[in-house]
């Protein structure tokens, strides 16, 4: 039987239905005030963790009862009303709702009228669209997690399969670790982040969190120094994740340690454009490990670490073809390779190298901003700003062209690189609280460059509506080696 399969837009409209779905049981059985206090915050696999604040316990016991009042929402076909206010009238269903974050962030958007979802007398406000009947979302389930659950759906590819939500307790480290930190500079929301720019302190804010991204890269750095026989630190990620300045950064840090380390791009062992394998729509397929020459790759690195010369490869991206410039390199006592590129995990690229000589390093730009409580910003879109904003500048690339490839790309990471994220020996976070504010003003003129006749439109549409949230920051604030230069441009790096 064929799975049952949703674009994703229609997945977006689904999610959203069941975040109300559950918002609305909530008030049910636990109160609206605890429905407020329910904080979507960041997505493992197919589940949503849902953080509690507040101080309440939702427990199985809670959960299960909440659950229940779902299926009857669903079972007897509720549905769900689009209501459109004037600013005006919508500002005091807020105040009368107490919906505080929802009105914080609507007091930073230009438009007269304001759409509010209601089920059941219930009201919510969700970027983008929801389904109009609630029974339409069936399969879910609720599992209790520390300091909060999991809303556990189907996947897109198949919705008529619930998969069983899977600990990955290194990436949920990871992401409370995040959180914690949002907390701890008191910006959760867009709305929190706006206040913080209108305040005019956004250039402490900025560098206090570029110091703490430089303590996480020095803590990195000890940790490979501190293993015997390392001489190969392995770095992937999905796309525009910021390897590149990463592993210049960590690079730095590992010199003032003692070492030499040589920062190296993998991509740089793409095979030739034109030898490019397929995917199975007849494009391209830059992410399958297929694209890159892994047999020469191996040949290159056995040479180094037997202490032979070797001449690097270096890619050019617009003529799509390997070139060789002269960079020589051969390998002494202090030497290490940072080797980068979203394959780095996976043990058939390096398939020659002892398991002792590479240390794994996981990173992704793990955003944990949200709109406001009931609407996560996907780490999805963070990065597909940031690679329209580089493909532009350094590839010669449309944001049509990379919105149009980012499909492929994302199935890419399904397969390469998120099975391979609980193996690294540990995992950074590229994500800045401030980024979106900055990659705004580079995105909308590329985005507004795209016509309704274009098949990249109303993806182009939606981002746009989604920047608009944003306040923008001037990216003359930003440090020259940040992240964010790597997309924005100005780094002191070569990337």
């Amino acid at each position: 039987m064929e799975k049952r399969t949703y674009t994703a837009g229609e997945y977006r409209a689904y999610v959203s239905t069941a975040i109300l779905l559950l918002c609305r049981s909530v008030a049910d059985v636990a109160g609206y005030e605890a429905s407020w206090n329910c904080f979507v915050d960041y997505t493992i696999g197919n589940s949503w963790f849902v953080r509690t604040r507040g101080g309440m316990n939702f427990d199985q016991e809670l959960l299960n009862k909440i659950k229940e009042r779902m299926h009857i929402y669903s079972d007897t076909g509720a549905r769900v009303e689009t209501v459109h206010f004037t600013r005006k009238e919508a500002l005091k269903v807020m105040e009368e709702k107490n919906l505080d974050e929802i009105a914080k962030l609507f007091k930073y958007r230009r438009g007269g009228g304001i759409n509010l979802h209601r089920l059941n007398e219930y009201y919510d406000y969700y970027y983008g669209s929801c389904l109009k009947e609630v029974s339409q979302v069936k399969k879910f389930d609720l599992v209790a997690g520390k300091g909060g659950f999991f809303l556990v759906l189907p996947a897109r590819e198949d919705m008529d399969t619930l998969a069983a939500y899977e600990p990955r307790p290194r990436l949920e480290a990871t992401l409370e670790e995040t959180h914690q930190w949002y907390e701890q500079v008191g910006i959760e929301t867009v709305g929190d982040l706006n206040d913080k720019i209108c305040e005019g302190n956004i250039s402490d804010l900025i560098l206090v969190q570029e110091a703490e991204q430089e303590r996480k890269i020095a803590q990195i750095a000890q940790m490979i120094t501190a293993r015997e026989g390392v001489r190969f630190v392995m770095i992937a990620g999905p796309s525009s994740s910021g390897k590149t300045t990463f592993s210049h950064r960590l690079s730095i840090q590992l010199r003032t340690l003692g070492k030499k380390p040589h920062p190296i791009a993998l991509d740089d062992y793409f095979l030739n454009r034109k030898d490019t394998p397929l995917d199975e729509e007849g494009k391209p397929n830059y992410e399958c490990l297929e694209a890159l020459d892994v047999e020469l790759f191996n040949q290159d690195m056995i040479a180094l670490l037997s202490g032979r010369e070797v001449e690097l490869p270096t890619f050019n991206f617009i003529t799509g073809c390997r070139e060789y410039n002269g960079k020589r390199l051969r390998l002494g006592e202090d030497d290490i390779l940072v080797l980068e590129g979203i394959h780095g995990l996976n043990d058939k690229l390096s398939y020659t190298l002892p398991s002792e000589s590479k240390f794994k390093i996981y990173i992704s730009a793990l955003t944990s901003l949200n709109v406001d409580s009931h609407n996560r910003i996907p780490s999805t879109d963070n990065r597909m700003l940031r690679r329209i904003v580089r493909d532009a500048a350094t590839r010669g690339m449309d944001a049509s062209y990379t919105i149009q490839m980012w499909p492929s790309v994302r199935r890419g990471e399904e397969q390469y690189i998120f099975p391979f994220q609980e193996e690294a020996d540990v995992m950074f976070n590229s994500a800045l609280v401030y980024e979106l504010a900055v990659l705004k003003q580079f995105a909308e003129p590329l985005l507004f460059r795209i016509g309704p006749e274009d098949p990249s439109y109303h993806e182009a549409a939606r981002l746009l509506k989604f920047l608009d949230y944003f306040l923008g920051v001037s990216s003359e604030k930003l440090p020259n080696n940040s992240i964010c230069r790597e997309f924005v441009g100005g780094s002191c790096f070569q990337i």
